[in-house]
């Protein structure tokens, strides 16, 4: 074989290889398992890999709780400097302790929020921010049971053993678009995560999670008028919904009836578990997380200087219910509502 001969032979099975790599990498191989969601003929189906099922099963585990102990003098007679869980029992409270640093910091132990050399000093910016955290999921758990129900959440809810929840979101960085007379992309073509890697806008799409902005593709007008009525805002908005699939691990007939996605009379009950849930993500943003923006170091922000912030995907993690609907309130009952 001459040498070009061999040269657009090797081309061609880089070629085959690649394509082979994009085709095989996008699409999940059969058997997939479907489940009707609605009347038949509706289309209204959920869809199930059973191998990437398996591997949810494994990654949402609870831990055993620690064991119970006995009651005794509030943990504020006992110990300096406690604000939020004073009222507990002070072998409790550090039952409590114990069980945050597994769910949150199980590596760098005690230190990671408390002082060394003194455990009631507030110097360390990560205890002032675990303080606002408690009182974050105890504010869930109280006041969000629209969205939680009596399942609630803890801490490991979000953590999962990490001291950064591995699903946050920050600002955009600051993409520079071409000068001139160049079209600004409008967050467009910039495929991302949260996006579903999608080429649907990623950026405008997070204030949707942190603003009282309305979320509407189909007007309910002739000449629709008003915020949610331009082809941005649709753009937007889809690119939040593929964010809650996403997110949640469902399609999107898991709220929507594939016949009317805008009529809520026929949506499942789950859409109004939902719209409960982007009003709860709104009210942590802007209430909990955003005013802790001084708190942390600069290294803990992002590139224009924001504090992170929490999506679906945060608490969910590719399922519907986190740990598939399991509680750990009934061994931790002291954050489920605040005292």
């Amino acid at each position: 074989m001459s040498a070009p001969l061999k040269s657009t032979a090797a081309i061609a099975i880089i070629g085959a290889t690649v394509a082979a790599a994009i085709i095989f990498g996008t699409f999940e191989r059969p058997p997939v398992m479907t489940a009707q969601n609605g009347y038949r003929g509706t289309g209204m189906e959920q869809v199930q890999n059973p191998r990437t099922y398996a591997e949810l099963q494994q990654a949402n585990v609870l831990p055993p709780p620690l064991d119970p102990v006995e009651p005794g003098e509030p943990s504020s007679t006992v110990y300096e400097n406690v604000q939020v869980l004073g009222h507990v029992g002070s072998d409790e409270f550090i039952r409590v302790m114990s069980a945050i640093t597994e769910w949150v910091s199980p590596e760098q132990g005690c230190n990671y929020c408390h002082s060394e050399e003194n455990l009631a000093l507030d110097s360390v910016y990560t205890k002032i921010v675990a303080r606002r955290m408690l009182e974050m999921t105890q504010h869930i758990n109280s006041a969000w049971s629209d969205h939680v129900g009596q399942t609630g959440v803890t801490c490991l809810t979000c953590h999962r053993g990490n001291p950064v929840p591995e699903n946050v979101w920050f600002l955009d960085s600051g993409f520079k678009y071409a000068g001139g007379f160049a079209a600004d992309l409008q967050g467009q073509n910039r495929p991302a995560p949260i996006a579903g890697l999608t080429s649907l806008p990623a950026d405008p799409l997070l204030p949707l999670l942190k603003s009282d902005m309305a979320i509407r593709v189909v007007s309910t007008t002739a000449l629709p008028t008003g915020p949610g009525a331009s082809i941005k805002k649709a753009e937007e908005t889809y690119s939040l919904m593929m964010h809650m699939s996403d997110g949640l691990g469902v399609n999107c007939t898991f709220c929507h009836n594939a016949q009317a996605f805008s009529t809520w009379e026929t949506s499942t009950p789950q859409r109004v578990t939902a719209w409960h849930g982007i009003q709860m993500v709104r009210d942590l943003n802007a209430n909990f997380l955003e005013p802790l923006t001084s708190t942390f170091p600069a290294n803990r922000l992002g590139k224009q200087g924001d504090v992170a912030k929490i999506n679906c995907s945060t608490c969910h993690q590719g399922v519907n219910k986190p740990f598939f609907g399991q509680s750990m309130l009934g061994d931790y009952p002291v954050l489920a509502a605040p005292q």
